[in-house]
């Protein structure tokens, strides 16, 4: 019997540790090869142990699981990242699977649902929490397509200089750590901008993010900003 190698990655000791034993004691074919307690120490265990599938929480110190999930999916594309936590805040599903998750489960999940899940990945299938579908479906039904107009007109106005200044660099394709160095605030603080962001403009992520700061021609209005990083 072929197992399922699985590395678990959690900042929460008891909770990751009691998850390795239930998984170990429900099912056979799966293998728990390593336990990371936090993004960065993930994408190192992952180059030396080449799991199947990564079980990443989302809130963690050092690196969050958004973050490395996006440096695990770039680096090592055959593994899998299915995002366990506790949090369904729109920007953290969003961020996830536009990284390339390919799941989206919540703990309050029974083990054995949490195990099918496991199972359903490894043979190719997303898995996403019913609750985290539910407010997918519900943010479609907000935007009109892929190509969504802004409820703003290109106003920059309506952005504060801090505002401006994250969203030029996100539109540089700096991640939100990236962002937070380069400004000297936490990571977030960040994260808390780009939300505030998002909803002044009226979009939902960065692809449209960009969009909206090339036709308000934001580097224009942050030279400084330009001349600094470029």
């Amino acid at each position: 019997m072929e197992r399922t190698r699985l590395l678990l990655v959690d900042d929460q000791v008891l909770f990751v540790e009691n998850l390795k034993t239930v998984l170990e004691i429900q099912a056979d074919d799966l293998e728990i090869v390593g336990i990371a307690y936090d993004g960065k120490e993930s994408i190192d265990l992952v180059e030396t142990l080449m799991p199947d599938i990564v079980l990443m929480d989302v809130r963690m110190p050092v690196m969050d699981g958004v973050e490395a999930n996006r440096i695990i999916h770039q680096r090592f594309p055959s593994v899998k990242v299915m995002m366990l936590t506790t949090f369904d805040d729109d920007e953290y599903v969003f961020e996830a699977m536009s990284a390339g998750a390919v799941g989206y489960m919540l703990k309050d999940m029974p083990s054995e649902d949490l195990v099918s899940s496991i199972r359903a990945i490894r043979h190719g299938t997303i898995q996403i929490s019913p609750k985290v579908m539910a407010k997918i479906v519900a943010m479609k039904k907000i935007k009109t397509d892929a190509n969504e107009t802004p409820s703003h007109s290109y106003d920059l106005s309506i952005l504060s200089l801090r505002e401006r200044e994250v969203l030029y660099l996100l539109c540089q394709g700096q991640e939100n750590m990236e962002i937070a160095g380069k400004l000297f605030l936490a990571e977030q603080t960040v994260k808390n901008h780009i939300s505030k962001i998002y909803n002044k403009i009226g979009v939902h992520d960065r692809i449209n993010a960009m969009k909206w700061a090339r036709g308000a021609h934001l580097s224009e209005e942050i030279p400084y900003l330009k001349e600094k990083y470029h």
